[in-house]
């Protein structure tokens, strides 16, 4: 078996570490954070939703980004300041247009999979992270976006998924906490909604359990790739930069590890987010990702009022591009927009507002008192396709560029992950 090393310690990294010990491999885990889970898999939305899988790459979406170019508040929010990496992501994102219906279908049906490969973890280990199979439902406010999805509804179900078209009257059934005008929707039963955050942190101790050693707050300073194996050089944080305080390795129960640290393998991994696009440029290969800026506030529900004001059931407006989780009793999750504004992870006050104000509008009896404000990066490619599998160098593997679907496809391509490593076998 392998010596391997992953670089990542959010949701693809982590649960890629789980099916590599799974196989017998010894693996090290290597984050730049203190703690696992602390970037894009800290605060999303909560949804493990195979019915969102359908892709962006449409003249539909490009239509409707144009129109919000000019809004604070809209969903989809690009910055036209010129960058050569955002155009040309941009330029390869039109390109795909072609293949809107074969990666939406092959999207599905990865979403569909990587469900028992979740439970299955989950309950092997012991997780507790919120889980709450209530499903998902879709509303839609006007007859022109609810066609539009009638359309896209014909994909998903290719690739698998068993949805329901519902009315006004159904909708208010599913989720009576529910205010506002539909004219209908969709509900997928088989959906579900949990803390990403809580299970990472979970699953990173199951590892350590199982042998793996997580090597936390270091940079990657240098990865060297001979024919024998590769090197990962970390620096602890804060200590690369010329006159800066110099932070300490640790693992995951706090030990210090020093400042710095060599790591031997067989292989690499990369599960870096949107970190990946640097770390491959570095190892000769190209994983064209672009970093785009999701929100989310976590309202606390502080009183039986808002407890029973707050939804139960997982929900999407599908205009307003926000999704909807409740994470236990007393935590109400909601989250939306994309945003094109390169590495910025500034919480935006014009962007948060929306959400809090979309939360009073449809759930006016819950107490927005108490809000959580969160930003972080979705690491995305061009196809809105995670970049799985070898590099040109053979003891280089990806798994990464999942964008807003890391949570729902991490566990299946944490799977193809390990069997690209074994098929792959020891380089000569």
């Amino acid at each position: 078996m392998a010596r391997i090393i992953v670089i990542g310690a959010g949701i693809t990294g982590v649960t890629a570490a789980y099916a590599l010990l799974a196989r017998g491999h010894e693996v090290t885990v290597v984050e730049r954070h203190r703690y696992p889970a602390m970037e894009t898999s800290f605060a999303n939305g909560g949804q493990l939703s195979a019915s969102n899988a359908e892709v962006w790459n449409s003249m539909a979406t490009i239509a409707k980004g144009l129109r919000w170019m000019l809004r604070a508040d809209a969903p989809l929010l690009f910055n036209p300041r010129p960058s050569m990496h955002k155009y040309a992501w941009m330029a390869e994102f039109v390109a795909g247009i072609g293949n809107h219906r074969a990666n939406t279908v092959e999207t599905t049906r990865l979403a569909i999979a990587a469900r028992s490969h979740l439970f299955a973890i989950a309950e092997r280990e012991g997780i507790d992270f919120d889980l709450s199979r209530c499903g998902i439902l879709h509303f839609y406010r006007t007859p022109e976006t609810f066609d539009a999805a009638r359309q896209g509804n014909v994909l998903l179900r290719e690739g698998g998924l068993e949805r329901e078209e519902v009315g006004p009257a159904d909708i208010a059934r599913i989720e009576p906490t529910l205010t506002g005008d539909f004219c209908g929707g969709f509900f997928t039963p088989s959906d579900s909604t949990g803390d990403i955050h809580k299970f990472t942190t979970g699953l990173a101790r199951a590892c350590e359990r199982l042998g793996a050693r997580f090597v936390l707050g270091g940079e990657v300073d240098a990865v060297a790739l001979r024919t024998d194996g590769v090197s990962v050089r970390l620096q602890a944080a804060g200590g690369l930069g010329e006159g800066s305080d110099t932070g300490r390795l640790q693992d995951l129960s706090g030990g210090d590890l020093g400042t710095e640290m060599l790591v031997e393998a067989d292989m690499v991994i990369v599960c870096a987010g949107v970190a990946s696009r640097a770390l491959a440029a570095k190892l000769g290969d190209r994983v064209n990702i672009y970093p785009v800026k999701g929100y989310s506030i976590t309202v606390m529900l502080n009183d039986e009022g808002s407890c029973a004001a707050a939804p139960r059931v997982s929900l999407l407006d599908e205009d307003a591009k926000i999704v909807t989780s409740r994470l236990g009793d007393e935590r109400f999750r909601v989250a939306g927009t994309a945003e094109f504004n390169g590495f910025n992870r500034d919480i935006r006050a014009d962007r948060i507002r929306p959400l809090v104000e979309w939360s009073e509008r449809h759930f006016p009896d819950m107490c927005t008192r108490q809000v959580v404000p969160w930003a972080g990066l979705r690491p995305m490619t061009p196809s809105m396709m995670p970049f799985v599998g070898p590099g040109r160098h053979p003891r280089v593997f990806y798994n990464t560029g999942h964008g807003h679907l890391g949570w729902t496809l991490s566990a299946i391509t944490a799977q193809m992950t390990a069997l690209a490593v074994e098929q792959a076998g020891a380089p000569a």
